[in-house]
């Protein structure tokens, strides 16, 4: 059977971008579990298509850097960051993000204040008619923090940025703040500087966002390896 063939025979209603949701929403929930062998004839019978729409799907989880090929040995989940992968990811956003909040608090066109409240809104909105806030959350983490450094104008440090796809791993460690009210209450303090365009108030704020944001995503691991030794922000001239 060709591959024209065989994608004629999936069944009706389910694209491979459906395949990819539902594999990408199996992992972060761990219902493939980390650093575990992907069965990709199971999956197919699973999910009731061919092999096909499978690998394309892990070939896009691929990209998402939340499946590994092995040549010879097939495909894998990737496995929880640890320890020191989560400081060192909290490191580098610590380097970026507060930067990229300043340069978006500039009093220019392109202050990003608006979308940023219809974002966090449309985010409260869901969850005030969804029980399981989990994937909303990662959404509008993914969606806000993407804003803030598109609008600094740097695509060099945007896409260092998105290469990491902190927000999809950090997600699988099962954040404390499951509900999202104390990211929302951080985020807002953010959106209020920026629309204030106090470029000290906003590169502030990002800073102890992301601090916490950091202690939150540590509880998974143990007390003793979740200190954060990072210096306070400089004083801004």
């Amino acid at each position: 059977m060709t591959d024209a063939a065989v994608r004629d025979a999936e069944p009706r209603g389910r694209s491979g971008t459906d395949v990819y949701g539902i594999l990408r929403a199996k992992i972060l929930d761990l219902q493939l579990p980390p650093d575990g062998k992907i069965n990709i004839d199971a999956l197919a019978r699973e999910l009731g298509v061919s092999q096909t729409p499978i690998r394309e799907a892990l070939s896009q989880l691929e990209g998402d850097r939340l499946i590994v090929k092995t040549p010879g040995k097939g495909y894998r989940t990737t496995a929880l960051l640890d320890t020191a992968e989560l400081r060192e990811l909290f490191e580098f956003r610590l380097l970026v993000e507060p930067w990229a909040a300043r340069a978006a608090a500039v009093n220019r066109l392109i202050n990003p204040a608006r979308t940023l409240r219809a974002s966090l809104d449309e985010f409260e909105s869901g969850t005030a008619q969804e029980g399981n806030v989990r994937h909303q959350l990662v959404a509008h983490d993914t969606v806000f923090h993407d804003r803030i450094l598109s609008a600094s104008s740097n695509e060099f440090a945007l896409h260092a940025y998105r290469a990491t796809h902190c927000h999809l791993h950090l997600f699988r460690l099962h954040p404390a703040d499951y509900q999202g009210t104390t990211t929302v209450e951080e985020h807002r303090g953010i959106v209020d500087a920026i629309a204030a365009c106090d470029p000290d108030a906003a590169q502030e704020a990002m800073h102890r966002h992301l601090i916490g944001a950091y202690h939150r995503f540590a509880e998974a691991f143990s007390q003793e390896d979740s200190e954060l030794r990072v210096p306070p922000p400089a004083k801004l001239c």
